[in-house]
């Protein structure tokens, strides 16, 4: 008997409750761990990331199924929904915690990010501003608090969710229909 194989990637593109919702409609992620990465603190809390002390950013983890989605669409996804070319900032979260950031597992996702992220710079999408994407090996994630996992699920009318998440899954359904789960 053969087993599955499964990949993992590790992104920050603002308040991970938006990129969790947003990865959550496609075929082929398993499961999805909203957490801390890409700084110094060891066992970092939420008060303590957003306070930016901690160094890390709030990024979401996901397990997929690389015969179902590449790596390569899940960066592309990435890019489509966050602002990569704000510094420290989605919309009106402001701080180190909510920059966008791609975590690496391997050398392979290393030069497939790079890729992506100048992709994304010759799209046009972002006009002739940089794309500020930090790219570095994944140190150590650590698993947010248990009411930040499936937040926009347990939690669809927060305003917030209303006025951030929704617009980024009108546009994950607008440029990626054929990849989302029936």
């Amino acid at each position: 008997m053969t087993q599955a194989q499964t990949d993992m990637a590790t992104l920050g593109g603002g308040c991970f409750w938006c990129v969790e919702a947003v990865y959550k409609e496609l075929r082929g992620i398993q499961r999805i761990v909203s957490g801390y990465a890409g700084g110094h603190m060891p066992n970092p809390t939420y008060r303590e990331v957003c306070a930016d002390i901690t160094g890390h950013a709030e990024v979401v983890q996901l397990t997929y199924d690389p015969k179902v989605i590449s790596y390569r669409d899940i960066l592309d996804v990435f890019f489509t929904i966050h602002d990569p070319t704000t510094l420290n900032r989605q919309g009106n979260d402001i701080g180190e915690s909510y920059r966008s950031i791609i975590l690496t597992h391997t050398p392979q996702q290393e030069i497939e990010a790079k890729e992506a992220i100048k992709r994304a710079g010759e799209s046009g999408a972002w006009g002739k501003k940089r794309i500020v994407t930090e790219v570095k090996p994944l140190d150590t994630f650590w698993t947010a608090e248990a009411y930040h996992q499936d937040y926009y699920a347990n939690n669809p009318d927060n305003p917030y969710c209303y006025f951030t998440i929704e617009p980024k899954l009108a546009k994950l359904r607008k440029y990626y229909l054929e990849k989302l789960k029936k």
